[in-house]
């Protein structure tokens, strides 16, 4: 047992060793321990990836969100039944005064739990075995971490983010050659440095080749972007498949494999459960080069990589490396492939793509609501799309802008189509400035002359920034707060308890999935004549 003295706070550790540092120790040591004479008021939890949960709460154990079939492709899976507070990568307490104390981890595979007033780190494997600890003002020491993070992991390259157009939020996968064209011509001279094309132009999740929507292909669309003085830019979800793409069918070995032979849980969606690449097959490997080179010989120099999570989840693999530095690898042979273009990633685990990406979601999706019923009561879902949800990680996640351009998801604009308040719609452009990350999907068409006016300022202007709390900012003297999104939605109680379990047990069945998607491919299909008529 060793003592960290801080201030007039002393902790008792166990590590191996430890080391000095400024603001803080270095503790060495698969396993860790801080144990702590009283519980703190709050508990900062930081979730695997882009779309899992970060956020100060109480320090007690969270609701099981559901639908667990949805687990791998939302949690890290093999804790997502953790029995106590866990967290990944990192995690903070607050004791009150405006300090708070850190454990954060300076490697792969780590994860952290609070329990019997003990702070408790350990490695799941590999070689690195190293820890921060800090006590202090809460931005200096999430500062700290992220520097020394930094000189572990690297930056990214590009030095300042990109104004984005993206297709997502207004057409989702109802788009078309056409449809964009027309689009991409009503945009004017709205100043969007990149007009981004997302789901909806792939043959299958799996089968990155243009679909009969596109039949004058990806390279064509392309040169229409460049055209316009724009970056083009393109989505994929490289390292998941659906069973019902070639890629699949043809070279089922390429993906990740429970010890029992069935192919791992990588999630479900487009009506099919998802399957895993394994990113240490080398001919899957040289697939993913070979489509990288793919989509820059197309002339897309901005590519937003999706789902990335499925590079490392639990599983068996062609060799035997940790999960987190598998994916990783992987990363790193997309990353090379796509030479000088823009990287975001998505749906990525937050460390282990550290280095290897320009720009990284650091939320959930947004959605044109801020909360529903069924996902904040019944499922206790913080990960699902909404704009309350992604606030509240993003504004939990903001220590990484030396690290990465966070990227908070789109800004709202319209009225239109979307189910979000003004004020709704001001905390999303408002976190977007703060973040320097500008994007949205709203279409031209969509938007009335004031609203128009209203996005061309936001994305011509840039405001000074000032953190006055946790939740608070000032932009150009004009005060933010994102505590109506800061907070978890109360567990439910009562006849609402009794709804949620019979609610679950029908939205965990494929079968029920599978409908919800079909119904929404119709309103999609009927979202798409309407566009082809009003457009």
């Amino acid at each position: 047992m060793q003592t960290l003295f801080f201030d007039k706070l002393q902790i008792p550790a166990q590590a191996d060793a430890l080391t000095l540092v400024n603001n803080g120790y270095l503790l060495h040591g698969a396993a860790v321990k801080l144990h702590l004479a009283e519980a703190p008021r709050a508990l900062y939890r930081h979730g695997w990836q882009s779309w899992s949960l970060a956020a100060w709460t109480e320090p007690r154990e969270l609701p099981i969100q559901q639908p667990a079939i949805h687990h791998a492709m939302q949690t890290d899976p093999v804790y997502t039944r953790h029995p106590a507070p866990h967290s990944s990568g990192v995690m903070a307490l607050d004791f009150g005064e405006g300090k708070i104390l850190l454990l954060g981890a300076l490697g792969l595979e780590s994860h952290l739990q609070w329990r019997q007033k003990t702070l408790q780190g350990w490695y799941e494997s590999g070689p690195d075995s190293t820890w921060f600890v800090a006590f202090g003002p809460e931005a200096q020491v999430f500062s700290g971490y992220a520097k020394l993070l930094g000189g572990k992991f690297g930056t990214g390259r590009v030095k300042t983010p990109y104004r984005v157009w993206c297709s997502w939020y207004s057409l989702y996968t109802a788009i078309d050659e056409k449809i964009l064209s027309r689009i991409f011509d009503e945009l004017g001279d709205l100043p969007f440095d990149v007009l981004q094309v997302d789901d909806g132009w792939q043959m299958a999740v799996g089968d990155w080749q243009a679909n009969p929507k596109f039949p004058s292909g990806m390279a064509d669309l392309a040169e229409k972007i460049r055209a316009s003085g724009r970056k083009a830019g393109l989505w994929l979800a490289p390292l998941i498949a659906v069973p019902s793409s070639r890629l699949f069918r043809e070279h089922p070995d390429w993906f990740l494999k429970t010890s029992e032979g069935d192919f791992a849980p990588a999630g479900f969606n487009w009506g099919e459960p998802l399957r895993a690449l394994d990113t240490t097959h080398p001919a899957a490997l040289e697939w993913l080069a070979g489509l990288m080179k793919q989509v820059r010989a197309w002339g897309y120099d901005y590519v937003k990589l999706d789902f990335l999570y499925a590079g490392g989840l639990p599983g068996q693999r062609h060799s035997d490396l940790p999960r987190e530095a598998a994916y990783r690898q992987g990363l790193s042979v997309l990353r090379e492939a796509l030479g000088e273009a823009y990287l975001l990633t998505c749906g990525a685990p937050i460390l282990a793509s550290l280095g290897l990406c320009d720009g990284m979601r650091v939320s959930t999706d947004v959605s044109g609501e801020w909360e529903n019923f069924r996902d904040a009561m019944l499922w206790q879902n913080p990960t699902t799309g909404g704009a309350r949800n992604a606030l509240r990680t993003t504004v939990h996640r903001l220590w990484l802008a030396p690290l990465v351009h966070p990227d908070p998801d789109v800004a709202y604009f319209r009225h239109a189509e979307s189910k979000l308040r003004p004020q709704q719609n001001q905390l999303l452009q408002d976190m977007a400035h703060i973040c320097n990350f500008k994007a949205t999907s709203d279409l031209p068409q969509w938007l009335t002359a004031s609203e128009k006016e209203t996005l061309r300022h936001f994305l011509e202007e840039t405001p000074q920034m000032e953190q006055t709390g946790r939740y608070t900012f000032r932009l150009d003297g004009h005060a933010v707060d994102f505590s109506s999104a800061a907070g978890l939605p109360p567990a439910p109680g009562g006849l609402t308890r009794l709804q949620a379990a019979l609610f679950n047990l029908v939205s965990n069945q494929p079968f029920a999935m599978r409908r919800a998607f079909f119904r929404w491919q119709k309103s999609l299909a009927e979202m798409r004549q309407n566009l082809g008529e009003g457009i």
